[in-house]
């Protein structure tokens, strides 16, 4: 893959998350690494075996099902246990299947076709993509919400939570009022949750895969129609979600990961974008690699076929101007690494 690609998008977790990300490249060569009671899990064995074998609290504080349960008062699908967390994942499962995700697409082509039209003067894509996730997100829960309203309070809300996840490595800044105005324009807990996960993941992911194709050359192939491979191969190399900080139940007891011992209450740093290899151009195992961006086993993401979805068709759209970047800023504040803006300009 291109160096100026690779180059640019090691600089989105360099500048969003310095120390967290100096520690994971330091720490990256072994595969389990303990520091007190925080467990960093970086090869790929060691993170499918987390996640397929070693039990986890979903409420643990500093996990994603704690900060969930503690944003909006639990039940949701990523504190829930047994027959109720399966049941939850099934309904979902039903919304995202492959009919689920076609009955998506006009929502976010219609976006792409509205904002993109204009490209021939530049345009910044931070704005557009978040726009298509907000409007998507808004489809797919059934809210009334204007679409860059529901983005900036799914943004703001995964921001002030995101020192849950990391706490001794994150700013400690949190506004009270972040969780509120998503509430308030999703009463339901599970959607307030699912918009969280899909607006945030979208707008970290899109805008960095345009970012990688325009400095890799890539428009002339994706002209021809994005293919699944090259999609999938974006977004191991990107990894929108780097980090799945994780906590071990009380069940864990006598576990041991790459003979690394796991005790009960221990903090599980699970960095998926070691486990999917996205510092290498050729992992071991393409297929698993690509499937680590998602997860795997029980704990694989539902929302990964509309990912894809949005990622092909929104570079589709791009390919049409093929544009280059003119300036990237990296975003600070938000929960996953990314742009606050993208500015390109189609190539001349």
């Amino acid at each position: 893959m291109n160096a100026l690609a690779r180059r640019r998008d090691r600089q989105v977790y360099l500048r969003s998350h310095p120390a967290l990300f100096a520690l994971l490249a330091a720490t990256r060569h072994r595969p389990v690494v303990r520091l007190g009671r925080t467990v960093l899990v970086h090869s790929p064995q060691a993170y499918r075996e987390v996640l397929t074998r070693v039990p986890l609290d979903r409420t643990a504080s500093g996990t994603t099902g704690g900060a969930a349960a503690r944003l909006t008062d639990g039940g949701l699908l990523f504190d829930q246990e047994g027959a109720e967390h399966r049941a939850t994942r099934r309904e979902l499962a039903e919304h995202l299947s492959t009919q689920g995700v076609e009955r998506l697409r006009p929502v976010w082509q219609a976006v792409l076709d509205h904002r993109l039209s204009r490209l021939h003067d530049g345009a910044d894509l931070v704005p557009v993509v978040r726009e298509l996730a907000g409007a998507t997100a808004a489809a797919l829960t059934g809210s009334t919400a204007a679409p860059l309203d529901l983005a900036r309070a799914a943004a703001d809300a995964a921001s002030a939570t995101a020192r849950e996840h990391l706490p001794s490595l994150l700013p400690r800044r949190r506004s009270p009022y972040a969780a509120l105005e998503l509430t308030r324009l999703l009463p339901d807990a599970l959607d307030a949750m699912l918009v969280v996960a899909a607006v945030n993941t979208t707008v970290a992911a899109l805008p960095r895969a345009a970012a990688w194709c325009a400095d890799a050359g890539l428009w002339d192939e994706i002209s021809a129609g994005p293919a699944p491979q090259l999609v999938g191969e974006l977004l191991r190399l990107t990894a929108p979600s780097p980090i799945l900080p994780r906590a071990t139940a009380p069940s864990a007891r006598g576990t041991a990961v790459a003979g690394c011992p796991i005790r009960p209450g221990d903090r599980l740093v699970l960095v998926a974008r070691h486990a999917a290899e996205s510092h290498r151009d050729t992992p071991a195992d393409p297929a698993a690699a690509v499937q680590a961006v998602f997860g795997t086993g029980p704990h694989a993401c539902p929302g990964a076929r509309l990912a894809r979805a949005q990622l092909a068709d929104f570079l589709a759209a791009l390919a049409r101007h093929q544009p280059t970047v003119r300036r990237a800023t990296v975003d600070r504040r938000a929960a996953l690494p990314g742009y606050s803006s993208l500015l390109v300009r189609p190539r001349r």
